[in-house]
């Protein structure tokens, strides 16, 4: 015989000043939970979102990523004429031959540095990545030192609107347009013309870092990427865009996940100490209570399913309001260092309705915890003894 559930849930109530730290120490630990969690997925998705199916990335042979490749312009032309690549209507294949360097940029209000990424790229970048478009003004014009500038940096750092003027590589750059990926890793970039990003960095006009290719269909990649292996003339890495990049999310990911799973270990460990705190204190002031409901026919099961009960509302409370807590950073914009490019990348908090369930999931996991052995106390009490001192 099981005791009814309203029975805890007045329980709850009639205590709720000494159950409040409990709930409000579980709510803390799933806030935290959910905000890193959260952090590690919405970083992932802004630079996954950089690549699309149709689209192949070129680099050297062995190279993890663009900041350590580099392919010569011979090496592009022969990439340009494999099967597999698009055309535009007279005949010009879809391939952007890229440059990636870093600036330092200043930030707005502070001053101080940061470390920015500048794409120079072909004029048929917007032609390949049908996903970037310019929100204001226009596009860069090749031969001449203009950029645009990703949206996220716009009111972020310093000469990043446009008509403003920034100087880096030993050139003045013209602001001329407002660059809009939809939240990709674009947003945080300067684009210019290629030509003369390696011609202000002292570069070899003939070498690249990459080149994108805009394939006829996503399937083609492996017959782009089978003709390029076995091209004698070539050393190069090919592959899908958007595993490239899901690939580049990797490091920091895991890292805000381990620093993460850290900090909610140890506030964890803290918030399981209070729920068994309070179910301690529960079962120390209904000693008498406890022994009526055992000589009424109660088991020690029911006791333990009971108290459980208990424990279990009071952290699915304490689950609720964590996930009400946190989702006021749901899309919220912070930025951090890209290891794999040693750049600042911007990126949206990205709250999902999975993540509250796995907040809501641990929390009730805590409170199992904080109440079985507070629980397995209020069974074993002497049940003669405690009516006695009735």
């Amino acid at each position: 015989m099981a005791l009814p559930l309203i029975y805890n849930l007045r329980s709850v109530r009639v205590r709720w000043a000494s159950t409040s730290i409990a709930v409000l120490g579980i709510a803390g630990v799933v806030a935290v939970f959910i905000a890193m969690l959260s952090m590690a997925r919405g970083f992932k998705a802004t630079l996954v979102a950089s690549g699309l199916p149709s689209n192949a990335i070129v680099r050297r042979g062995g190279s993890l990523s663009e900041m350590e490749s580099a392919i010569t312009i011979d090496q592009v032309r022969i990439a340009s004429d494999a099967p597999g690549v698009m055309r535009t209507a007279d005949g010009l294949p879809l391939i952007s031959p890229e440059v990636v360097m870093v600036a330092s940029i200043p930030q707005v209000g502070t001053g101080i540095n940061a470390l920015i990424q500048v794409r120079g790229v072909s004029k048929r970048a917007l032609e390949i990545r049908d996903v970037v478009k310019i929100s204001e003004g226009g596009f860069f014009r090749t031969g001449l030192a203009e950029i645009v500038v990703g949206r996220n940096l716009v009111n972020s750092y310093q000469n990043c609107k446009i008509g403003d003027s920034a100087h880096y590589g030993g050139r003045d750059w013209t602001v001329v347009g407002i660059l809009d990926s939809g939240g990709s890793a674009f947003d945080s970039e300067i684009w210019c013309d290629a030509f003369l990003l390696n011609q202000s960095y002292n570069r070899p006009a003939s070498i690249y870092q990459s080149a994108t290719v805009r394939l006829t269909s996503p399937d083609a990649l492996f017959e782009f990427k089978n003709a390029l292996s076995n091209d004698p003339r070539l050393t190069v890495t090919v592959e899908r865009e958007t595993e490239y990049y899901e690939r580049q999310s990797q490091v920091v990911t895991t890292m805000i996940r381990v620093l993460g799973f850290l900090v909610v270990l140890i506030m964890g460990i803290g918030a399981v100490f209070g729920a068994l705190n309070t179910m301690y204190s529960a079962v120390a002031a209904r000693v008498r209570e406890i022994a009526t409901i055992r000589s009424l026919g109660f088991g020690r099961g029911s006791i333990i399913i009971s108290f459980l009960c208990e424990s279990v509302i009071i952290a699915l409370i304490g689950g609720i309001i964590g996930c009400i807590a946190v989702l006021p950073i749901n899309g919220y914009t912070a930025s951090t260092l890209n290891f794999q490019t040693f750049s600042n990348l911007a990126f949206a908090f990205k709250i999902t309705p999975d993540l509250l369930i796995k907040g809501i999931l641990f929390a009730l996991f805590m409170g199992l915890l904080g109440g079985l052995f507070p629980a397995i106390r209020a069974a074993r009490l002497p049940v003669a003894e405690a009516l006695r001192a009735l």
